[in-house]
C-alpha cells in the first residue's frame, strides 16, 4: 500500500469497513453480470459507433448467410428448416 493510500485509509470513518469489499477485476477475468462481452479488434471497432450498430450488422449477416445457405442443394438433405 502506498503512503498516500495509507493516509486516505486512516482518514475514513470507522463505519466504512473496506475489508468486506470485493475487488472488481478488469479484463478477461472480470465477472460478467448477465451480459456477454466481446472484444473487438481496433480496426473493427472503428467501423461501429456503438454496441447496437454491431448487433444490427451481425443480425443482418446472420439473415444473409441463412438465406443463401438454405438455397444450396444441401437443403434437400435435411439442412435449413
Amino acid at each position: 500500500m502506498s503512503e498516500k493510500s495509507k493516509i486516505s485509509y486512516c482518514n475514513l470513518r470507522a463505519e466504512y469497513d473496506l475489508k468486506s469489499l470485493k475487488v472488481r477485476r478488469f479484463g478477461s477475468e472480470r465477472k460478467s453480470f448477465g451480459k456477454t462481452t466481446i472484444r473487438l479488434e481496433p480496426d473493427v471497432a472503428e467501423v461501429f459507433p456503438n454496441a447496437d450498430a454491431v448487433n444490427e450488422a451481425l443480425r443482418f449477416l446472420i439473415r444473409v448467410v441463412s438465406f443463401y445457405t438454405c438455397k444450396a442443394p444441401s437443403q434437400f438433405l435435411g439442412g435449413c428448416g
